[in-house]
């Protein structure tokens, strides 16, 4: 699940291969309707399970906000997805909040 709540996108349940389509959409629809120059956190401090996938829906999130003029930061990141970012050699590329 994804909402917006003031200055953050807050995901919460799990983030897996079965649900990242729905998950990519919801969040690029509500970046889509955001505020040019807005800066915006991705809290996923209530992720409970994550895949690979996740790490994808987040990288196209921050696609998205550049195209749409938002400037986005990762807050809460779980510790599965840090492994898997360190794994596959994108941790650095996240903008951590």
């Amino acid at each position: 699940m994804i909402e917006r709540n003031a200055n953050a996108l807050a995901v919460s349940g799990v983030m897996l291969n079965g649900n990242a389509t729905a998950l990519l959409e919801a969040g690029r629809g509500l970046l889509r309707a955001s505020e040019k120059a807005a800066d915006l956190r991705i809290d996923l401090s209530a992720v409970t399970e994550t895949d690979a996938s996740a790490l994808a829906v987040v990288f196209a999130w921050l696609r998205t906000g550049k195209e749409n003029g938002v400037a986005l930061r990762i807050a809460g990141l779980p510790a599965s997805m840090v492994s898997q970012a360190k794994l596959y050699g994108v941790f650095e590329a996240l903008p951590l909040a």
